[in-house]
């Protein structure tokens, strides 16, 4: 891999790590209506992302099959919403502000599994970013490096409020600082690890390359409707995460055409 791959595979784990590192600087905990913005905002991202940067893509891909040009896109779309689906019936994992924990029954400490639910929605993350890459190291017209960049600028923008979403309330929960923002940052190694794996694997199977870029679409899609939705509409009415998911998924949208 060449600098500027790597660059672009470590932006994301950046955007977290910066995040993380808030606990340090600020006194209090996120308010549940700024916690509300900012998950509205990330899924904003990842819902343009999910469509600009891999769907239609992956659609320009089969356009040689005419009309049913739609289907390696639907197939790899359901894939990798049964995927997460998977993982998300298995891994133990807590979410935000929720009292009851999903997956198998677990031992596990509330503050480990609340980092579990974080790294299981960066998962498809890490691998949206590597299928991308891997588009444009095979020479694919529909994949340019500004392509790929423009998902991994993305990503790491919306990653920089999530990681303060995690490390600020582990602090919270009685965790150190340091502790809290050694939390968040492990929470976004699985994305440049999850990137260069799938570069490597997905290298041998160009030929299925909309079907992977559609599958983590799904599994990006998995994580917007069964996470971060409820999470930013529930409490008290507000239309703050409304807004702020406009505006996310406006600038990634924007970055895409822009960068691409």
């Amino acid at each position: 891999m060449n600098s500027q791959i790597i660059t672009g595979l470590l932006i994301p784990f950046i955007g977290t790590s910066l995040g993380s590192a808030c606990v340090f600087f600020m006194k209090h905990n996120l308010s549940k209506q700024v916690q509300r913005a900012l998950t509205g905002f990330a899924a904003g991202v990842m819902t343009a992302a999910s469509i600009w940067s891999l769907i239609i893509p992956a659609m320009d891909m089969s356009e040689d099959k005419g009309k049913l040009a739609f289907l390696p896109a639907a197939i790899g779309f359901w894939c990798g919403i049964l995927f997460l689906l998977l993982l998300d019936t298995l891994i133990p994992h807590l979410h935000m502000n929720a009292k009851k924990a999903e997956g198998v029954s677990s031992r596990l400490a509330r503050t480990t599994m609340m980092v579990l639910a974080v790294t299981l929605h960066n998962i498809p993350e890490g691998m949206a970013v590597g299928i991308v890459y891997a588009g444009f190291l095979s020479g694919s017209a529909e994949m340019s490096a500004g392509n790929a960049f423009a998902l991994a600028l993305g990503i790491a923008i919306q990653n920089f409020p999530e990681g303060a979403i995690i490390s600020m309330p582990l602090h919270a929960e009685g965790k150190s600082k340091g502790k809290a923002f050694a939390d968040g940052v492990l929470s976004g190694v699985v994305e440049p690890i999850g990137a260069a794996l799938t570069i490597l694997f997905a290298g041998l199977f160009l030929p299925a390359m909309p079907y992977l870029l559609s599958f983590a679409a799904g599994a990006m899609i998995y994580v917007v409707v069964e996470e971060l939705i409820p999470e930013m509409s529930e409490g008290e009415h507000s239309n703050i995460g409304v807004i702020l998911f406009s505006v996310g998924f406006t600038l990634m949208m924007i970055l895409d055409v822009a960068l691409g």
